[in-house]
């Protein structure tokens, strides 16, 4: 019997688990990029509103760095936040994947579903939050929202020395590819077992529960749930709110 013949029908509690643990070099130095402000508000804020903006969302938990739990946990109490969502903060460990794994280890008894986001994505709308949920529900046990590519994709060979010339190696066929987001949504179940199997390191959480031989499904992505890695994105950030202001939220 394959993995997803055993899935069982998940119930309706839903956590999300937003590791914030890691500096973000690529936006250079200072605070950790999660805590980066997005329009006076540290992005980590953002992206736990976005979570909470889903009704079906009953707790979010807060990876913070190893010696941030403290400082993580004052900064979420200073913003305001939707009363009926449970917010819990935990230290994280050396990598995303340990993060995740001591996300998971502090979920209580009776949730069903679990959903892992990028803190360095801040903008995701709740309706893309709300279809990972409702693919997991309808029996998914894992669900990654993701987008067609724009850009023609070339498969290279990598330089060894950084800026020499790479040789091409294929041309993936670009209908076939796309460009995966957060949140990812699994049954709990399927991603502690992922967890517990899986020690190499990976990119996402769905590559995990790949490995497992479980069916990984994609439901559409949005736009606005950008990874905010760079001070450009940051600047495209702070457009996407100001449109939302002018379009009163939305």
């Amino acid at each position: 019997m394959s993995d997803e013949s055993r899935s069982t029908p998940p119930g309706t509690r839903t956590a999300a688990v937003i590791p914030a643990a890691g500096r973000g070099v690529r936006l250079g130095p200072g605070a950790p990029k999660a805590l980066r402000a997005l329009n006076g508000t540290p992005m980590l804020v953002h992206a736990v509103r976005a979570m909470a903006a889903s009704r079906a969302v009953s707790l979010v938990v807060v990876v913070a760095p190893p010696d941030g739990a403290a400082e993580v946990k004052t900064l979420l109490d200073a913003h305001a936040l939707p009363e009926r969502t449970d917010f819990l903060v935990v230290s994280g460990g050396a990598s995303r994947q340990e993060s995740v794994k001591l996300g998971l280890d502090a979920l209580p008894p009776g949730i069903d579903i679990v959903l892992v986001h990028d803190a360095a994505r801040p903008l995701v709308p709740v309706d893309t939050v709300d279809a990972v949920i409702e693919a997991v529900r309808d029996g998914a046990q894992a669900v990654v929202p993701a987008l067609p590519l724009a850009d023609t994709v070339k498969e290279v060979e990598p330089a060894a020395t950084a800026g020499e010339p790479e040789p091409v190696l294929a041309t993936p066929e670009r209908a076939r590819l796309r460009a995966v987001q957060t949140p990812q949504g699994f049954t709990v179940d399927t991603l502690v077992r992922a967890h517990e199997a899986v020690t190499e390191n990976v990119t996402d959480d769905a590559s995990m529960v790949e490995q497992l031989g479980v069916r990984v499904v994609v439901v559409p992505g949005h736009e606005e749930a950008f990874k905010v890695t760079r001070p450009l994105d940051l600047v495209l950030a702070e457009a996407v709110l100001a449109r939302r202001r002018l379009n009163g939220g939305f």
